[in-house]
């Protein structure tokens, strides 16, 4: 049994409330009263129902300390009365207690209902309703009742909501959030207007919808055959049909405005759904269908702010999706190599722009290879909220049906962009162009990452774009019908995010944009706007184009991700008898930064194979393993490698002497400060490394053709970003005892299969769910 909530001086409990009176007595009521007694939350607990058997039942199970059929006689010295009976009731309970109300008691109900509660309390008390009263509900049940189902966690893991007066007085509020926390409910605040229309969209519709369909079935004239033959998804949807009539009926009356208002939105979707049926509208059902399904899953990830996951990730981290507290943690076993031939993820920044592009295209546009990661899903999922008609992903294949430049529509609310700072800060290119206003939201991650480099030049070219703080962070806010201007804009640091978001916005902006970047950054974007059909200049560092123009759909063939090709090489490298090879990975010119600094430390690297591949040039990379020299880091490759550097400091420590990066700035903005976070962990493992402002230097404690450890075992707390966690567990191959890295379940943000390929491969790699 828990401890009270306070302890008095004299170790006697100092009660939440000294006596606690219930109207009513069934499923909801008899489980907060046992909560109340197991927890010792009140001194006295009474009840008063119709039922003198019920009293007589829950004094045996110790639930009251009596039991009156009189309502005044239960509610009279009360400090807490909590009304658990059918709202149309409300009134005629008020009435009758009202004489007997202490000035200060607190008066709550769980009708699922609000308004006509407000107004029950109003005909009897007038509009000067009492400071205590403070309406509720809480949303949880069961297809038992009576006193006998009550259960102390029937309300654990879900929601209660309270609907505070003007009038409520903000201390009552206060115990009433206390008494639903001590049954493990998550306590929601909102007004009494918003909380029925919300439950008759989310609660009461669905019921209605039940009865009516079994209502329906029973009616045909084959009846017994129908529910004979019933699938599981009748069985699952009619299941509430099977509820207190009496209650519903009485529910559906009391909310009768708002379920009216539900039910008129359900006849125009399903007037719509029919006619793209009759129509055999395949393009237009298959994207409503799709953007069903995946807004389901989409909700349900933003709600309890855990990452997308994929169908073959979905049982390794079912619990994940259940509660946004648990996470994952790495356990590395020391040692081991490298070996096979096998494909990694599809590439992030090429797969992002291929829904992007895809979406704003004339036409259908088919992508094959996309990553289906968490990043890239939000990306998809922004455009389905837009309006875009998107198939897929399965297997890798998406089919985007582009609704041409001026044919994104409205989202109904903020577009969610999970952990992914590229979606979010392309989009605010697209976005400030459109008709619409839109607001950008993201994960706790995502929210601390600045915006205001991107905002900065498209407000130069007239969007009005707000961020948020003083640090220029999310949620971004963008005002829709600005007419956009072409500018030039020198870039102050190699940003390929902020060059493609000025691009993006260039499409629909007057005259000519252009951009010139201090040093060459990834040029995915200008590739495949070409690959679109759209005219993009390069001039040396300066990349421009001409607004007014149109996309047209394409096929895109995403290439595997070099950066997540990244840690198997060097994995292979540093780990004595590695030879990995790994297929038709992108080389882009302006990401083979890894490659060249691998090259440069010694590394056993070569490419075949080299063909194009959706207007990318790609190869086969095979890494055996040799031993490494340290270097001072070109400064030209640092843009070229940026989101490679971590797994690139495991290679820095395993190598013979000292490696110096300097000119990196930019990997202190990245889902973590990935200088000092790489610092941190690499110091636990034993490694002598000093970070600076805008790199670090690394002290390697390799030796020419020896192949001894030379990482110690030790936790690594990874901050949640998937980059770090996949760095550090790579580092296992050359380590003397055991790593254990915290946070890794952010890994499906950019390589959903990292751990099966990993294992697959050699590395002795464990995953462990913690909550």
């Amino acid at each position: 049994m828990q401890k009270p909530v306070n302890q008095g001086s004299n170790d006697e409990p100092a009660f939440l409330f000294e006596k606690v009176a219930f109207i009513g007595l069934g499923l909801i009521g008899s489980s907060l009263c046992r909560v109340i007694r197991d927890k010792k939350l009140a001194r006295v607990v009474v009840a008063t129902t119709r039922s003198s058997q019920t009293l007589k039942d829950a004094q045996d199970l110790g639930l009251i300390d009596a039991g009156f059929t009189n309502p005044q006689e239960a509610a009279r010295d009360a400090d807490l009365i909590m009304l658990a009976l059918p709202v149309r009731a409300t009134e005629k309970v008020l009435q009758a207690i009202q004489p007997v109300l202490k000035p200060d008691a607190i008066i709550s109900d769980v009708g699922s209902t609000k308004c006509n509660v407000v107004d029950a309390a109003k005909a009897v008390f007038g509009e000067n309703l009492p400071s205590g009263f403070v309406p509720g509900h809480p949303i949880a049940g069961s297809e038992h009742t009576g006193v006998h189902a009550g259960r102390a966690d029937l309300f654990a893991h879900h929601k209660v909501i309270l609907t505070p007066l003007p009038s409520s007085n903000p201390q009552a509020v206060k115990k009433l959030i206390t008494l639903w926390q001590a049954t493990q409910a998550e306590v929601i605040c909102m007004s009494v207007a918003e909380h029925d229309e919300i439950l008759a969209q989310t609660s009461h519709l669905p019921h209605l919808l039940a009865f009516n369909l079994i209502e329906q079935l029973a009616a045909s004239r084959n009846n017994l055959d129908i529910f004979r033959y019933a699938a599981g998804g009748l069985r699952d949807f009619s299941r509430i049909a099977a509820s207190d009539p009496q209650m519903w009926h009485d529910i559906f009356l009391a909310n009768k405005i708002s379920v009216l208002k539900a039910i008129d939105a359900f006849e125009q979707q399903l007037t719509q759904l029919k006619q793209l049926i009759e129509q055999e509208n395949s393009e237009q059902l298959i994207g409503l269908l799709g953007r069903a399904q995946a807004a389901r899953q989409h909700f349900s990830h933003m709600l309890a702010k855990t990452p997308y996951m994929q169908k073959s990730m979905q049982n390794h981290h079912q619990n994940l999706d259940r509660n946004s507290n648990v996470t994952e943690q790495f356990i590395i076993q020391a040692g081991g190599k490298l070996t096979g031939t096998f494909t990694v993820a599809g590439d992030k920044s090429v797969s992002h722009r291929s829904i992007m592009l895809g979406a704003l295209a004339t036409g259908t546009t088919h992508v094959t290879g996309f990553l289906e990661g968490e990043d890239a899903l939000a990306t998809l999922q922004a455009f389905r909220d837009m309006g875009v008609n998107i198939e897929g992903p399965k297997n890798g294949e998406v089919t985007i049906h582009g609704v041409g430049l001026d044919g994104l529509k409205e989202p109904a609310g903020a577009l969610y962009m999970g952990n992914s700072g590229t979606s979010m800060r392309l989009l605010s290119g697209i976005l400030s162009a459109q008709k619409f206003d839109s607001v950008m939201t993201g994960d706790p991650s995502l929210s601390k990452r600045p915006m205001e480099r991107i905002a900065k030049p498209l407000r130069l070219m007239g969007a009005k774009i707000q961020t948020t703080g003083e640090r220029g962070t999310p949620p971004v806010s963008i005002s829709g019908n600005q007419q956009l201007q072409g500018i030039h804009y020198d870039l102050p640091m190699a940003s390929a995010q902020v060059k493609s978001g000025i691009l993006l916005a260039g499409l629909w902006a007057e005259g000519t944009t252009s951009v010139t970047e201090p040093e060459p950054t990834r040029d995915h974007s200008e590739r495949m706007l070409r690959a679109f059909g759209y005219e993009v200049k390069t001039e040396g560092n300066t990349i421009s184009l001409t607004g007014g123009g149109t996309l047209t759909g394409t096929h895109i063939q995403v290439p595997a991700d070099i950066s997540s090709a990244a840690f198997f090489m060097v994995g292979a490298a540093i780990a004595q008898g590695s030879d990995v090879t790994l297929e038709q990975v992108g080389i882009n010119p302006t990401r083979t930064g890894v490659i060249e600094i691998l090259k440069q430390m010694g590394a056993d690297i070569s490419l075949s194979n080299q063909k194009m591949a959706g207007g990318e040039p790609v190869a086969d990379i095979r890494i055996r393993a040799n031993t490494l020299k340290g270097i001072h880091i070109p400064e030209d490759q640092v843009p070229l490698a940026i989101d490679e550097f971590p797994a690139i400091f495991i290679a820095a420590s395993c190598a013979e002497g000292q490696t110096v990066l300097t000119g990196a700035a930019e990997l202190r903005v990245k889902e973590s400060d990935r200088i000092q976070v790489m610092a941190d962990g690499l110091k636990t493992l034993g490694i002598d490394c000093t970070p600076t402002p805008d790199g670090i230097i690394i002290e390697g404690k390799g030796k020419a053709n020896e192949w001894q450890p030379v990482f110690g075992g030790g936790v690594i707390e990874s901050h949640h970003d998937h980059r770090i966690a996949m760095s550090f567990a790579i580092a296992g191959l050359r380590a003397a005892q055991p790593i254990t890295i915290h946070g890794t379940e952010t890994v499906a943000t950019s390589f959903p299969n990292f751990t099966q390929l990993a294992k697959q491969s050699g590395l002795q790699l464990e995953v462990n769910t913690n909550g």
